[in-house]
């Protein structure tokens, strides 16, 4: 599994949104797309990733109202109990940053992962993933299971994509789950 939940572009910290950015006409070599077009999202360091799932998790355990993106970050907790030892201390998640452990799961990127495939269901984007997830839940008789198995299609989209130096390729990612639905 994956262990690093760094963003996947270069950059400082958080970084604002920028929808009206030009578009580049120029050819891309060496990521020059990256330099040319600044990030559209947000781009939250390592740092603010744990503290924010151990913010939602310190919050749900109260009777404080979660917003909309905290009670889905919630659900997805209730779903893995064996990280609530870790979402519980927050000092000890951030000094345990830069100490992975290539014999365990991360389970901050792993709640990143969820919380990814259940936005890129939500706006289903890329186009056709939300029919492909619905397929595997339906095969597997679980939203849980199939996310995990979409995770492994989407973490070998990033690593290939890392590794090429290329642009995520969101119809092979698709295709890896529609596989993982109609195995038998």
């Amino acid at each position: 599994m994956w262990q690093s939940e760094a963003p996947l572009s270069p950059g400082p910290g958080p970084q604002p949104l920028t929808p009206n950015a030009p578009p580049t006409t120029k050819p891309i070599k060496d990521n020059q797309h990256l330099r040319d077009n600044p990030p559209m999202l947000i781009q939250p360091s390592q740092a603010d990733v744990r503290r924010f799932f151990c913010g939602v998790y310190a919050k749900a355990r109260t009777t404080a109202t979660l917003e909309p993106m905290e009670m889905l970050v919630s659900e997805w907790i209730d779903e893995h109990p064996e990280y609530h030892a870790e979402l519980a201390d927050v000092d000890a998640a951030l000094a345990q940053m830069h100490q992975a452990d290539p014999n365990r799961e991360n389970p901050f990127l792993h709640l990143s992962m969820h919380l990814s495939i259940s936005e890129q269901c939500s706006i289903d984007q890329p186009r056709g993933i939300r029919q492909a997830v619905e397929l595997l839940t339906h095969r597997l008789n679980s939203l849980h299971d199939a996310h995990h198995q979409a995770m492994e299609c989407l973490g070998r989209m990033v690593h290939e994509s890392q590794r090429s130096g290329r642009m995520p390729d969101g119809e092979s990612y698709i295709a890896c789950v529609q596989r993982n639905a109609t195995k038998d």
